[in-house]
This record gives structure tokens, C-alpha cells and sequence, in this order.
């Protein structure tokens, strides 16, 4: 089935006695219990399938990990409490009974940096890391680190480079690596990262996937090599995702297609128009034809598709004309998030950076000027319409 098919119809329309609800409903319960104990412990023991407590498994979270290992092409997924639970999850599982160490890209979410350098670092693990557009010096970190796992995102956030993964995958698995990847930005309608030989693929569920700006979840992707592991793991760390968190977010999954296309349309638009304003000093954009990754981001990408994503420079801002800027919007939200359906506008220094100095910030190439739109699926005019105004002020 196409991508299109699965997402409505996967995980869905199991029997229940003698018959099938045409949705997956909300099993609200801790635990489940049978008419003969010998079944519960049979159920425990995976002899026979059924649920016996749901932190081992839940009808409405397994139908949407189903789903969500379908969209990717895995063979197992895990739904988690949020995104950065489903990284935690990744990072231990890729980390188990190796060398506690992880090459990381340069530019990544802020949160996954700090979760490397502020938590998993004092306790031993050893982090380093290296740009992924240059596969001379991400090559070179790890002959010399010799990492467990790399962790990267195809597109960066928040200057949009897309990474060329295929070609790390190779170059972590000839170094002993295993590889980590945060499809947050690209989602399975433009990039499948399994099919390239990834071994490990998260989400933060809480954003295209659900789409709508109204739960918070993860999600951790596998290949069958890594059912055992995780599912230990996930049952002994318990980050599961609640039933009606669960649910939501297979409501939402539904119309990813739809939605993603609409959003890329969209962003293709405004990142052409951003780019002739007089108030905008400079746009980044994977599928600028002036892009530095072009011809990585045609190679990886389905569809001529490149995402919803655009980040920006405002000419001569600084903190308080990016604020007045912000204040001024009518129509965009100023949240810190991306992916609903409804256009975002985030200021990196103060939200997705913000844990990180001014000075890294500023090697890093994420200046004070710098915002990031989400675009969402209204009528792109009037996205445009409202940037605009922000803008003059």
C-alpha cells in the first residue's frame, strides 16, 4: 500500500467478539484480566497475544504503534510520552552493552543537545560531535571517536541543511555505529530512513504526525533486531503514551499525507516570496534552488517535496525587533512548536536554543534575527499577508 492507504487504514478494524469497530477505540484501563488466570500468565509470558497491564501494552497505543512502524517501514514502534522520551529511549538502546559514546550533528533540536551534554554526559557518556553536510569531518570525528550510535536529523533545526543520511549510515556502520535519526522534520511522506539502513528512527509526535496542536508524544521506530531490546527496555523505563493521547494521535495521522503536502506547497511558496521582501535579509530553505544541499535534498526526498519548514533573517533585528515583529503577527501563531495545521512562528534564541550560550548560538549560525516559520495549510496568500504586515511595523 502507498503512504497515502496506510495512514488510514493501518492499526485499524480489529475484532472484538463479533465485531469490528470501524475506529480504534479508547481503552481507558491500567490492566486487563481473563476468565482463567492461566491465560493472563500466558499473555505475560507472549505465549498468546492479549494485554495484561498497560504499561506492557494497550489496545489503542498498540494500534497506533502498528500504524506509526507501518508509515516507516519498521517492523516495531514504540509510542512515548513526547519526543525527547522516544531520543532517550533510542540513545539506551543503542547504547546497551557498547561503549558509552555518541557522535552527534553540530546543529540539532536544542533539547537533544542539552539532553547529551547536561544529563547523559556527567554520567559517563562520552559526546562529541561533527557536521554532517561535510562527510570529510563527520568521517574523520568518527575514526577517531569510535562511537556507539549517531544521532542526526535529515533536515536540521533551525537552518534547514539537509544531511545526506545515506551516505553517513554507511560511513557509522563501516566505523561499528549504529544510527540514530529524528524524522520530526521530514516525516515518512518525504523520507523513510529504514529504507536507507538506519537503524533507529524517533519522532516528536506532537507535531506533523498528530498535526493539530493538541497532544504531546514520541515515537521510537525499529527494525526486528531491536524488538527484544526495546521492549524490555520500554517496559522496565515505562515512557508509554497514554490511551487517549493514543488516540488522538492516530485521528491525526489520518490526513499526514494530505497535510503534509499542503504545508510543503506552501512553505515552497513563501520561501520565494520571503526572498524578494525588503525586510528580509536572508532565507533558508531546503528546496532553494541556492540551498547548499540541493542536490541532497532532490536525491532524499519523495514526492518534490521539501518540507514545511522556513527559516528567516529580518534585516537589522535584534531580540526587540524580533519581539515587535512576533507581537505584531494576527493570523501566525507565536508558539514553540511546528507541524499543526495552523502556520507557527518560533524564535529560536529564546525557545528551541534557548539552553544553548549566545556565543555557541552564534558559531552555530543562529543569530538574533533568525525565526523559523511552520507554514500551516490556510490559503497561502493570507500566510503571506499576515508576514507582511509583521514585517512593515
Amino acid at each position: 500500500m502507498k503512504i497515502d492507504t496506510l495512514a488510514v487504514h493501518a492499526g485499524d478494524r480489529k475484532k472484538l467478539g463479533n465485531y469490528v469497530p470501524s475506529t480504534t477505540p479508547v481503552y481507558g484501563t491500567s490492566s486487563f484480566f481473563y476468565e482463567r488466570t492461566e491465560d493472563l500468565d500466558r499473555v505475560f509470558n507472549e505465549e498468546i497475544e492479549g494485554h495484561g497491564y498497560s504499561r506492557y501494552g494497550n489496545p489503542t497505543t498498540a494500534a497506533l504503534e502498528e500504524l506509526l512502524a507501518r508509515l516507516e517501514g519498521g517492523d516495531l514502534a514504540v509510542a512515548t510520552t513526547s519526543g525527547m522520551s522516544a531520543i532517550h529511549l533510542a540513545l539506551i538502546s543503542a547504547m546497551t552493552d557498547r561503549r558509552r559514546s555518541v557522535l552527534c550533528a553540530k546543529v540539532m533540536y536544542g533539547q537533544s543537545i542539552t539532553l547529551l551534554t547536561n544529563i547523559l554526559g556527567p554520567t559517563g557518556v562520552d559526546i562529541s560531535f561533527a557536521e554532517p553536510c561535510d562527510l570529510d569531518e563527520f568521517e574523520q570525528v568518527l575514526a577517531k571517536e569510535k562511537p556507539s550510535c549517531v544521532l542526526l536529523e535529515p533536515v536540521s533545526n533551525p537552518l534547514l541543511r539537509v544531511a545526506p543520511i545515506d551516505r553517513i549510515t554507511t560511513l557509522a556502520h563501516e566505523h561499528g555505529a549504529s544510527v540514530i535519526v529524528d524524522n520530526t522534520f521530514a516525516t515518512p511522506v518525504l523520507l523513510r530512513p529504514l529504507e536507507l539502513g538506519v537503524d533507529l528512527v524517533v519522532h516528536s509526535m506532537t507535531k506533523y504526525l498528530a498535526g493539530h496542536g493538541d497532544l504531546m508524544g514520541g515515537a521510537l521506530v525499529a527494525c526486528e533486531e531491536w524488538r527484544q531490546l526495546i521492549t524490555v527496555l520500554t517496559r522496565t523505563l515505562g515512557p508509554n503514551i497514554g490511551p487517549f493521547e493514543a488516540y488522538l494521535a492516530m485521528r491525526g495521522i489520518k490526513t499526514l499525507p494530505l497535510r503534509i503536502e499542503r504545508q510543503c506547497q506552501n512553505a515552497c511558496h513563501i520561501a520565494a516570496w520571503l526572498k524578494a521582501h525588503p525586510r528580509v535579509k536572508r532565507v533558508y530553505f531546503p528546496g532553494d534552488p541556492e540551498h547548499p544541499d540541493i542536490e541532497t535534498s532532490r536525491r532524499l526526498f519523495r514526492r518534490d517535496l521539501f518540507g514545511g519548514m522556513v527559516s528567516f533573517e529580518i534585516k537589522d533585528a535584534g531580540r526587540q525587533e524580533v519581539f515587535a515583529f512576533m507581537d505584531a503577527l494576527r493570523m501566525i501563531v507565536p508558539a514553540t512548536t511546528l507541524g499543526d495545521v495552523h502556520s507557527l512562528m518560533l524564535y529560536p534564541a529564546i525557545s528551541s536554543h534557548r539552553d544553548l550560550a549566545p556565543k555557541h548560538r552564534e558559531r552555530l549560525g543562529i543569530r538574533d534575527n533568525l525565526v523559523r516559520l511552520s507554514a500551516g495549510i490556510e490559503a497561502v496568500e493570507d500566510i503571506e499577508a499576515d508576514l507582511d504586515q509583521a514585517l512593515k511595523r
